[in-house]
């Protein structure tokens, strides 16, 4: 396993500071966030350490030289849009930029790219299914004649009232993702995986491991606090940000300990890059970058 961090933490520094940054503070690996250029749609989106518009083999290759330099490697490109979004001309634009990013990813001799499927949030999973395949299937393509993996995170996306009720992503628990790569049957078609999603919704997050180990392209490591006092007062029906707080590694309710011991038994050895979504540390690039400090601390006993 490799330890590394999401840049989306670190908008305020190009690629060279981050891998600096990350060379300074231990980390093997970064997963670079690949945004379009412009203004961000949501909190923590928008964020380009790499442009992947016309992106060519020589900046590739300026690239993979400044992790050479630095001694980190890049864990897989990030870009997490709705490509099943209702505005179709929307949906369109975010299909074909995650097409670049995975044309960039192929440039940089990469494996892993590192996105959402999407939902129509006002649908259920059934009335979802049909465009979700009609869309997903000339990706995954795409992607295996790059040679490239698709992972997809597991996060609801359903948070606040443009998000309500069904949410943003549709790949959100195993009985979905049994139909989903039954219905996708490709190699190339997996999981970046998070356990703090799986907390939010009240289920064990260690108990799709074994299953899908297979299916385990990449790990996102990000904690979560159920609020419990503030249930009492909203009840779980209110939108989750009401009564939820997302907080680095060992400051949330996961066992870390557990987690990390299950994933040595699968016998998991790709990446697990640190996700950071905590403001009790502020929203100051000092305050940010030590939240990346602090998680990796947590985790680095257990990575030899």
């Amino acid at each position: 396993m490799k330890l590394g961090f999401v840049t989306a933490i670190l908008p305020d520094l190009n690629l060279n500071q981050v891998l600096e940054f990350a060379a300074g503070e231990g980390f093997a690996c970064i997963e670079v966030m690949c945004w379009p250029v412009g203004k961000a749609e949501r909190k923590f989106a928008g964020v380009t350490h790499i442009n992947v518009g016309g992106f060519t083999s020589d900046q590739a290759d300026d690239v993979n030289d400044l992790c050479a330099r630095h001694g980190v490697s890049i864990s897989g490109l990030g870009y997490y849009p709705n490509p099943l979004d209702p505005d179709l001309a929307a949906a369109k634009r975010q299909v074909d930029h995650l097409k670049q990013v995975i044309v960039a990813a192929h440039k940089l001799g990469l494996k892993n790219v590192n996105t959402f499927v999407g939902r129509d949030p006002s649908k259920t999973v059934d009335e979802n299914w049909p465009r979700f395949l009609k869309t997903w299937r000339p990706i995954i393509t795409f992607a295996e004649d790059h040679d490239i993996r698709i992972g997809i995170e597991n996060c609801p996306m359903s948070f606040t009232r443009d998000e309500w009720p069904g949410g943003k992503n549709l790949l959100t628990t195993p009985v979905i993702w049994r139909r989903a790569f039954g219905d996708i049957p490709s190699k190339n078609f997996g999981l970046n995986y998070d356990p703090s999603h799986f907390i939010l919704q009240q289920m064990d997050p260690i108990s799709p491991l074994l299953e899908f180990k297979d299916k385990l392209f990449h790990l996102h490591a990000k904690d979560v606090r159920i609020c419990s006092e503030r249930i009492n007062d909203v009840g779980i029906f209110a939108y989750p940000l009401e009564w939820h707080q997302p907080r680095i590694p060992g400051f949330g309710d996961i066992d870390w300990a557990r987690y990390m011991a299950a994933l040595y038994n699968i016998g998991y050895d790709g990446p697990l890059c640190i996700e950071v979504e905590d403001s009790s540390f502020g929203s100051t690039l000092e305050g940010r970058k030590k939240a990346v400090k602090v998680a990796g601390k947590v985790l680095a006993p257990f990575f030899g």
